[in-house]
């Protein structure tokens, strides 16, 4: 990484973790600076913009692609930052941001500390930069839809216990919370179902060799059936609650492993590209 990039990951680290004490603050009451949701997004949209070149520059400058572990989060969490800022405009979606300011900050202190050796040089097959693109996206939306979820618990917890809490109040109401979820899983869903089509049907067009059954592919594939499966169940079975805030925790926890969990033993325990 040079000293640039350094400069601005750690300048958007900071920034972060100012976001992450301005929301927190305000959702225990004791925030000196009130919410001002419009001041708010178009500081995002500069640091988004940042973050953008901290991104990009290693595609640029290097003529690859960098897909080390803690690249490859910090990519993830900015893609998760840009739906959410887009989405903002025209929903609702109070809450997200006590997760993932705090999300983005440790992925780029990640990066920093552990950027990963897997270095893409050859871009020019379009089949793998479609399957890169496509999981990436994927992934994102999946963890989105894992933060609803768990907003969802929160909220229903708060409605059972009868405690009212300030971040209860600035949430969405449940049932447009869980809408979000599943619209979210629905769009992940397909993308992943074209990631995985594209690592395994065109796995030879695509890594140079035939699918193999590895961890990653256990998963992946574990991670797409428990999707399936929860949106099977509610379309035929009208599965809402905890039981789909189960399915999709478990779905994305999945997905994880097959991803982030390979990556994590391949490069910094095994310290191989």
């Amino acid at each position: 990484m040079t000293s640039l990039l350094l400069v601005l990951t750690l300048f958007l680290i900071l920034s972060y973790g100012a976001f992450t004490w301005h929301y927190l603050a305000n959702w225990k009451g004791v925030a000196r600076w009130p919410r001002n949701p419009r001041m708010e997004h178009s500081l995002l949209g500069v640091l988004l913009l940042v973050q953008a070149v901290v991104v990009v520059t290693p595609l640029s400058v290097s003529g690859g692609l960098s897909l080390g572990v803690g690249h490859a989060l910090s990519v993830m969490v900015w893609i998760m930052l840009l739906i959410y800022w887009t989405c903002s405009f025209f929903y609702k979606v109070e809450g997200l941001q006590l997760f993932m300011m705090p999300l983005a900050m440790g992925a780029l202190a990640f990066a920093v500390a552990f950027p990963g050796r897997h270095m893409v040089s050859d871009l020019s097959n379009p089949a793998f930069v479609l399957h890169i693109l496509v999981s990436m996206l994927a992934y994102s939306l999946f963890a989105i839809g894992a933060l609803i979820a768990v907003l969802m618990l929160l909220l229903e917890r708060a409605l059972h216990h009868r405690r009212v809490s300030l971040l209860a109040k600035q949430l969405p109401p449940l049932l447009t919370l869980e809408t979000m979820m599943f619209q979210v899983i629905a769009v992940g869903f397909l993308l992943l179902t074209v990631t995985l089509l594209t690592g395994v049907v065109f796995s030879e067009e695509v890594f140079g060799k035939a699918a193999a059954l590895t961890h990653k592919t256990v998963f992946g594939v574990l991670s797409w059936l428990i999707f399936a499966g929860l949106l099977i169940g509610r379309r035929l079975k009208g599965w809402r609650g905890r039981v789909a805030i189960r399915w999709a925790l478990a779905g994305f926890l999945s997905l994880m492993l097959a991803y982030v969990g390979s990556k994590v033993v391949l490069e910094l325990i095994l310290q191989r590209a």
